[in-house]
């Protein structure tokens, strides 16, 4: 639960301490790249509490991280990548707890 939570309040605050003049468009568009875990409903069993996403999920791959950390150096995708790589982290950080 902990974890879900920080995937909910890490954008928050955030949007909240960096992007005060759009807080809300900011923490919704940080909030949208949580689709990126709709990879899980590719793996059997869907939830497996023990599993590392990292390296395991498609959208999760070793392959495909770097390039969220690429949109950061575009302004108009930086947000995205924000978020993203907030998720990545999180989950990283989740392979260890």
């Amino acid at each position: 639960m902990i974890h879900i939570a920080l995937h909910f309040l890490v954008p928050a605050m955030i949007a909240w301490f960096f992007y005060k003049d759009f807080r809300i468009k900011a923490f919704l568009i940080m909030m949208a790249t949580m689709l990126v875990d709709l990879d899980h409903l590719l793996a059997v069993p869907i939830y497996d509490p023990m599993r590392c996403s990292i390296g395991f999920h498609p959208l999760h791959s070793y392959y495909i991280i770097p390039f969220y950390f690429i949109l950061l150096f575009f302004p108009k995708f930086r947000l995205v990548g924000i978020g993203l790589v907030i998720h990545m982290l999180l989950d990283f950080l989740d392979c260890f707890i």
